[in-house]
């Protein structure tokens, strides 16, 4: 039962063979599909059931019927291959629809197509009449009992009744009741809410999940078809099953793994650097990201272009392709899109952050807006009253929910949530904590939510988890949180006066998982954009710590260093901290060698700020290195104009010295001064 995931839901594309297809092959094409189909129990079924298991067992007959021909290998006129061409075009229908029907995570979605679904069974079982109709069954050697088998059923396909069934309609009509009072801000009654979820067999929290899940890709999907009329229902459904997953579930039976290209990843911040983001190809934000076999990821169009061309090589590594075959990233196009919301950013093909809050207010239907609000507030009721147990479980439905909508994080931010959530920071229990300072990150992405987080005090409860975290996934998301409430101005000061805040950074900067220093690093420069912290981070060691990421085999991590570090450098102070680490054959080399433009346009600001405040002997240095003039000359003709005057003001310093001396400040204080190396 089998998946096809390139296969948009309740379609049905078919593969016509050849006319002049050998029966031997055509019969064996036959048999598997009847085989594939007949493997389908109506148990696998959450709706539809009786038409379903009618469906698996006309097409069991059939696969009797193909079964005697291939063992008795009779000959067959040419009108029986016809019939056959007709049936496995047929049959490979009835297999979508079934796998359809039988999805993970689809009952409730079938359940409220049930007009759809059925209409579709309806017709194929009338085709399979109307080919055994013209199929001359006389013509063929089969047993009399197989014989008699083939006419009641093209008897009985002709004649069956296909209806909804009366139990799917009445509990439809259920759910519909219910997302009536939703949007009456009336809450369901628990009985008609469990009678729905027993019908589809939605039985535990995970199978509720899985329901999320596939409602949350068909709003993308519909999104990114233009499908709007849809959105506004499929909104609804996600709000009625977010409100059950959370309300009638006590119990998480299976977390979620948060995955990213396969690898766990928790909160990831890349904001610092939009290249993440962008395709290898087109060099633009990625619309509809795709990865290739070798790993790595495009935007579609751009690969697609590329293979067209005929290019059976990954652009970025070279491999070849074994297999040309495009998998969507769906993980990482919600985060390209979410992050083009919350900043106002365009992505290629139009201004696509409009798009999504467009997509959003659709989707947030009077219903969804119902269920929301009453969810928000039963789980602020679990995370200020309830038992532990009830807690950590509140605390993680808020994780999810915040994940990626921006909606649900308005209604928790207003119910009240971030104060419970900051007390539960202090328990002892390591996924509690983490799915609390989880819950906050997602939440101080709204704009109220980061105010809310200050004023309730919760900035020394985030930097605790920051230094003494149960779990280092723990200690990531609060410098996450720190980097999103530094964005506001008048926050970066308070998070700088917070004495453990910086070093606490700095040392996760140095002890971290690769994504703790990440968040780490961006946090940092965050907190840089007040021109009172730079002290901070200085004395708080973050130099030597940048300076050994430079080695590190992440470019990301380079890149974001390197940021960090220009920042720093701009300052006499910053400069005579670098150039004590002996940064200037390290800058260059990471410069040559980097395949990062946004990290070579780095290196190259760090240096004119070098330049600029440490005098002469870094600019003697500079000037006995013949390779860094070719790597500037390349970043006037392939960098970015900021990059590019960076580079024309050095290239001016270094064949100018010592006429250019009035271009430079004062150099680095004697107090300061640092021998260059």
């Amino acid at each position: 039962m089998s998946q096809n995931s390139d296969r948009r839901f309740l379609t049905s594309p078919v593969v016509r063979p050849s006319e002049d297809v050998s029966v031997v092959t055509l019969l064996q094409a036959l048999i598997a599909l009847c085989h594939a189909i007949s493997v389908y129990q109506s148990a696998v079924f959450g709706a539809n059931r009786r038409i379903a298991r009618e469906t698996v067992r006309e097409i069991g007959i059939l696969l009797v019927f193909f079964e005697e021909i291939r063992d008795r290998r009779p000959a067959l006129p040419g009108s029986v291959t016809l019939c056959f061409l007709e049936l496995y075009v047929i049959l490979q229908k009835v297999r979508c629809l079934l796998e359809d029907c039988a999805r993970d995570g689809a009952r409730l979605w079938i359940l409220m197509n049930s007009d759809r679904v059925v209409s579709e069974f309806r017709v194929l079982i009338r085709s399979v009449a109307t080919a055994l109709d013209v199929l001359p069954l006389a013509s063929i050697d089969v047993t009399t009992e197989v014989r008699e088998l083939v006419e009641l059923l093209r008897a009985q396909t002709r004649k069956v009744r296909i209806e909804i069934d009366p139990l799917d309609e009445s509990v439809r009509k259920d759910c519909l009741q219910i997302l009536g009072r939703f949007e009456d801000r009336v809450v369901p009654h628990s009985g008609v809410v469990k009678r729905v979820l027993d019908h589809l067999g939605i039985r535990s929290w995970s199978e509720c999940n899985k329901e999320i899940r596939f409602l949350e890709e068909e709003i993308e999907l519909e999104n990114s078809k233009g499908g709007k009329r849809e959105i506004g229902f499929l909104g609804s459904l996600l709000g009625f099953v977010n409100y059950c997953r959370s309300v009638i579930f006590d119990a998480v039976d299976g977390r979620i793994s948060e995955r990213l290209d396969g690898k766990c990843q928790g909160e990831v911040i890349n904001y610092l650097n939009p290249e993440d983001f962008r395709c290898p190809i087109s060099l633009e934000l990625m619309n509809d990201p795709v990865t290739v076999a070798t790993g790595q990821t495009y935007d579609r169009v751009s690969i697609e272009k590329w293979l067209r061309a005929g290019n059976l090589i990954c652009p970025k590594t070279g491999k070849k392709l074994m297999d040309t075959g495009l998998v969507p990233n769906s993980a990482l196009h919600k985060l390209i899109h979410q992050f083009c919301y919350e900043h106002g950013i365009s992505v290629a093909g139009g201004n696509r952050s409009r798009e999504i809050a467009k997509t959003l207010s659709i989707s947030i239907s009077p219903a969804t807006v119902g269920a929301t609000r009453m969810l928000a507030v039963f789980l602020v009721e679990k995370l200020s009253t309830g038992t532990e147990q009830e807690k950590n479980k509140a605390a993680y439905e808020v994780r999810l929910l915040t994940k990626f909508s921006v909606f649900n994080r308005a209604c928790l931010v207003e119910a009240g949530s971030i104060l419970w959530l900051l007390v539960l920071l202090s328990s002892t229990n390591p996924s509690a904590q983490e799915d609390s300072i989880a819950g906050l990150l997602n939440l101080s992405k709204h704009p109220k939510g980061k105010t809310v987080i200050v004023e309730t005090g919760g900035l020394g409860p985030t930097v605790d988890v920051l230094r003494n975290g149960l779990r280092m996934e723990a200690r990531q998301h609060a410098a996450a949180v720190l980097f999103y409430i530094s964005s506001i101005d008048e926050y970066r000061e308070m998070i700088g006066e917070v004495p453990e805040a910086i070093p606490s950074l700095v040392a996760l900067l140095k002890q971290g998982s690769t994504r703790g220093k990440k968040n780490a690093i961006v946090a940092l420069f965050g907190l840089l954009l007040f021109p009172g912290n730079h002290p901070r981070v200085l004395a708080a060691e973050a130099v030597p710590a940048l300076m050994n990421l430079l080695t590190s085999d992440r470019s990301d991590l380079v890149d974001d260093g390197l940021a960090v570090l220009a920042a720093l450098a701009e300052k006499p102070e910053g400069t005579a901290e670098i150039l004590k680490a002996s940064a200037i054959p390290l800058l260059l080399g990471t410069m040559h060698s980097s395949s990062s433009r946004t990290g070579k346009e780095h290196c190259v600001s760090i240096l004119l700020s070098l330049c600029i405040n440490g005098g002469s002997e870094v600019i003697s240095i500079l000037r006995k290195t013949p390779s860094l003039m070719v790597s500037l000359y390349s970043s006037l003709t392939d960098g970015t104009h900021r990059g590019g005057k960076k580079a024309s003001s050095l290239l001016s310093i270094l064949h100018e010295w010592p006429s250019a001396r009035s271009m430079l400040a004062p150099t680095v204080p004697q107090d300061r001064a640092v021998h260059v190396q």
